[in-house]
């Protein structure tokens, strides 16, 4: 999964635009390479995405719509602040809402400092 070229860990699924850019801020950052850690990333990712895409339907039919019974919220309005609950509550749970060591050579990140955290308390 490591990628020579870059050096960092490839997802292990395709993403889109959107999904690709939070991966990649992430791992450049924090660089995840536990599987579960890797796997809330990539379910992030895929939230990301989902919310381009909620976003876009929005865009097109506009935040409100007419229906039969009067005028709404565009039902996507509602699943996008779902998406977004989602990732903020995701990346919180793999512990990146902590400041990134970075700029010294061999620094543990702050997503290693937390996982050596959990590990001394079991």
């Amino acid at each position: 999964m490591l990628d020579p070229i870059s050096t960092t860990i490839k997802p292990p699924r395709k993403l889109g635009d959107l999904g690709s850019s939070l991966w990649r801020n992430i791992q450049h950052e924090y660089v995840i390479s536990d599987a579960a850690g890797i796997e809330l990333l990539m379910q992030a990712c895929e939230a990301a995405d989902r919310i381009g895409r909620l976003s876009e339907q929005i865009d097109k039919d506009g935040e409100v719509i007419q229906t039969k019974t009067g005028p709404r919220i565009h039902p996507c309005v509602k699943e996008e602040l779902a998406c977004r609950g989602f990732i903020v509550r995701t990346l919180q749970a793999l512990g990146l809402n902590l400041e990134p060591v970075r700029g010294r050579v061999g620094a543990r990140t702050a997503w290693e400092k937390q996982r050596e955290a959990k590990d001394a308390d079991h």
